[in-house]
């Protein structure tokens, strides 16, 4: 796979559709050649400790940020025509879903595809574990913001380069 989009949503409590970030890594002929990042007002607007704990992101980030609609009339034309590449797949395709729903939204349905799944078939018992930070090291890539939405698009966009 040479044409596709890493993407990485952070959510700011348990519902998926309460997505308070977005990276996105565009990557063609297996080179990366654009990214975007957002907050985003999440919906609904609440955060639990944990999830500040995760990424560090609060009401007071997020609280002038965008909602979903707008930020998604930017992502939208980057990634079009593009499969969509995540670690964790389930999540992120998760939360885009849940997003669309709330908003009453069409879901253009997206074709996903998940580098933990690959990571497992790729490495198998020769890593300890295939943790984002785990895999990208592996890939060698240095994921130095964990939880960073595009940090870790980013990092995902690398190991899919490598395994995918």
């Amino acid at each position: 796979m040479t044409d596709f989009a890493a993407i990485d949503f952070e959510t700011a409590n348990e519902q998926p559709s309460s997505v308070c970030s977005v990276g996105v890594v565009i990557v063609r002929g297996g080179q990366i050649v654009d990214s975007f990042y957002s907050l985003i007002h999440p919906e609904p607007e609440y955060y639990k400790w944990f999830c500040q704990q995760v990424h560090g992101l609060c009401e007071e980030d997020t609280w002038d940020a965008p909602i979903f609609p707008h930020v998604w009339e930017k992502v939208a034309p980057l990634i079009e025509g593009l499969p969509l590449v995540a670690h964790n797949a389930r999540f992120d395709e998760g939360c885009l879903k849940a997003v669309f729903r709330v908003y009453q939204m069409d879901y253009p349905d997206y074709q996903f595809f998940d580098t933990l799944a690959a990571s497992r078939r790729h490495f198998g018992c020769a890593l300890p574990n295939h943790q984002l930070q785990t895999v990208s090291a592996a890939c060698g890539f240095d994921l130095e913001n964990h939880h960073h939405a595009l940090a870790d698009a980013q990092a995902c966009a690398h190991i899919a380069i490598k395994i995918l």
